[in-house]
């Protein structure tokens, strides 16, 4: 009986745990804090990824949480620290994110950097990139990054969201 019971709570824990999970990936638990809300999500409704002629749309957690399952309950872990700034006043404020923002983006971006820009690879594929539709300066750009070993990040910071003030462009 005991075995039983220990199941039937492992199975209701997990379920749970699932459902949280999936409720924290939606575009709605994402910006439901006015930072959000009012900041990078009217950015990213100005982007490629919110509308575009495919009718495609990314949300927040397409790009800022992996699709695999060990890699996002380790995600989401780790947002428990951003939760923790919120609920202590370090980013409760529009004008306190925007204070961070640089910090904060070099965080998404070093760990976008370490996992090969896993989360844009996982809707863009070189292989199905056709670079003679792309502008020419693009195509070059894209064929040149590849040669190099770069990922989507090394280029493409910017894309969703505005860039940081004090962010500076690298030489190219």
């Amino acid at each position: 009986m005991a075995c039983l019971l220990c199941l039937l709570l492992g199975v209701a824990l997990l379920g749970a745990f699932d459902y949280t999970i999936a409720y924290t990936n939606k575009l709605e638990f994402c910006i439901s804090c006015h930072e959000m809300k009012d900041t990078v999500y009217q950015e990213y409704k100005e982007s490629e990824h919110y509308k575009n002629a495919a009718g495609v749309r990314a949300v927040c957690s397409d790009c800022h949480v992996p699709h695999e399952w060990t890699a996002t309950f380790t995600r989401k872990i780790k947002a428990v620290n951003e939760l923790y700034h919120k609920v202590m006043g370090t980013i409760d404020t529009p004008e306190k994110f925007e204070a961070r923002r640089l910090e904060l983006a070099q965080h998404v971006w070093k760990t976008m950097k370490e996992r090969d820009s896993l989360e844009c690879r996982n809707c863009h594929s070189f292989e199905a990139m056709e670079f003679e539709d792309q502008d020419k300066r693009a195509a070059r750009k894209m064929k040149r990054g590849l040669k190099e070993g770069k990922t989507c990040i090394d280029c493409h910071k910017g894309i969703a969201h505005e860039l940081p003030e004090g962010y500076e462009e690298p030489d190219d």
